[in-house]
């Protein structure tokens, strides 16, 4: 019988060593600078999630008993062996090879490649493979990107950003959100999501565990209109609640058997992320992108309001004022994961523009009227909104959710003398920075789904 076993295994062990990795998940390739970037890889069984399957139930908090994850409908389980990838900067550079990588079975069978001393504004080539544990590559991916131009240099650039998405109310069946082809179409240098990318505590599972969090992350990243996207644009990847732990989290809280620590280290798994979950990027000489961490330093919402009390942190604060003060850009744009002018629907008490948090953020909405060119652009309301302080100069811009069918909690008839543009629909926000007469010129431009742009506000900054 021992001898039995023993055969048995070693089969299953050559069996599986033979067994074909994939690339379910395509690529992210995100944190790009002027000689920098990362990429992402996911190494799965299946070139695509699960068709069949038991599907979820809207009650589920876990996986069915009797059943395990890889017999659930959209699943798509991880596979071990290894990548390879190599980068080809301009049309006819070499192909620059970098070492072999095993993916990681704790982390979700990924991987990821940092990229260092590439060249400024150039168009990069990746070819990735993916090996089986005995050394057969199985699996093939090319992608791009370009890098940022130094900051001497006056080019333009386009980007957009989004927020809000998840499976369930994606718009374009098993494709999966119509405004990625929107988005390719524009041909943007990069993308920044704003956060709340996926939804923990929305049923069909609830993921109130790291695997059913993980489901989630490999079942949106499977649509093939994220896959086609992320393969060929840079992305900066933002967290909020919902892909955190849960609806308006702050440290220390659980979501079912789900802890906050477990939420921090997944959203670092799933992306190609920094050393620190905030940071800014400069792409040339007339922009600087500051993206803000609203959850891993804030103060319970609870806490009574005071100096005291802080969604940013002390040392982010400083950080993003000092780097701010220092920036010779022509324009700044501050992304925020959530609000910080406004104004926010009634009864939320979860970000800057809310009475909880007055005053941190009265000290930086002062702070920000005290700089020049600079704009604020936030994810998490699930409507698009343009406003503008009374008292200040800030323009804020949210960029709304990413479907029709996620566009919720607001109405026209709430509409307020600061809203200078007020729609509840989704769609995504595109950014222009280029020049006119060699004055440096900003444009906004709000788009449906499909890409129509529905508002859009330009500024000029003149040179001194």
């Amino acid at each position: 019988m021992r001898t039995i076993l023993v055969s048995l295994c070693a089969a299953m062990a050559v069996a599986a060593a033979r067994a074909d990795v994939h690339f379910g998940n395509g690529i992210k390739i995100g944190e790009v600078d002027s000689t920098s970037a990362i990429v992402w890889v996911r190494l799965t069984d299946a070139p695509q999630r699960r068709a069949d399957g038991t599907p979820f139930k809207d009650a589920d908090e876990k996986v069915p008993d009797g059943l395990a994850l890889r017999d659930m409908k959209d699943s798509l389980m991880g596979a071990a062996g290894s990548v390879w990838l190599g980068y080809q900067p301009g049309k006819e550079g070499e192909i620059i090879p970098l070492p072999t990588q095993a993916v990681d079975p704790k982390g979700d069978f990924t991987a990821r490649f940092p990229l260092t001393g590439l060249k400024p504004g150039t168009g990069h080539k990746l070819f990735v493979r993916g090996l089986r544990p005995d050394g057969e590559v199985t699996a093939m991916l090319t992608g791009g990107f370009t890098t940022a131009p130094l900051p001497t240099e006056a080019a333009p650039v386009r980007f957009t950003v989004v927020t809000c998405h998840d499976f369930p109310r994606r718009d374009d069946g098993e494709r999966g959100h119509l405004i990625y082809p929107a988005m390719e179409k524009l041909e943007p240098r990069f993308l920044v999501h704003a956060g709340d990318i996926e939804y923990y505590d929305k049923p069909g599972p609830w993921a109130m565990n790291a695997e059913l969090a993980r489901y989630k992350w490999n079942r949106l990243y499977s649509l093939a209109n994220q896959r086609a996207f992320h393969a060929m644009h840079a992305s900066y990847f933002m967290k909020d609640d919902h892909d955190t732990l849960k609806n308006d989290c702050w440290p220390g809280q659980t979501y079912g058997g789900l802890t906050w620590e477990q939420g921090l280290a997944i959203f670092r798994e799933q992306f190609p992320m920094g050393e620190k979950p905030y940071r800014t990027v400069r792409w040339g000489k007339d922009l600087q992108i500051w993206m803000l961490e609203g959850r891993d330093f804030r103060s319970p919402n609870n806490m009574p309001d005071g100096p005291e009390k802080t969604i940013l942190g002390a040392d982010q604060k400083k950080w993003l004022f000092e780097t701010m003060r220092a920036s010779d850009a022509a324009f700044r744009i501050v992304i925020s994961p959530t609000p910080i002018l406004g104004p926010d629907r009634g009864g939320k008490n979860d970000n800057l523009a809310n009475q909880g948090f007055t005053h941190e953020g009265d000290e930086v909405r002062a702070f920000l009227n005290t700089q020049p060119a600079t704009y604020v652009i936030c994810g998490d309301r699930h409507w698009q909104y343009v406003s503008r302080e009374k008292a200040g100069g800030v323009t804020e811009f949210s960029c709304g959710p990413g479907s029709d069918s996620h566009a919720e909690g607001f109405s026209m008839k709430d509409r307020t003398p600061e809203h200078l543009f007020l729609r509840i629909k989704g769609g995504f926000l595109s950014v222009d920075v280029d020049r006119t007469e060699d004055q440096p010129r900003i444009s906004f431009r709000h788009h449906d789904v499909h890409g129509a742009v529905v508002h859009e506000e330009t500024f000029s900054h003149q040179l001194d």
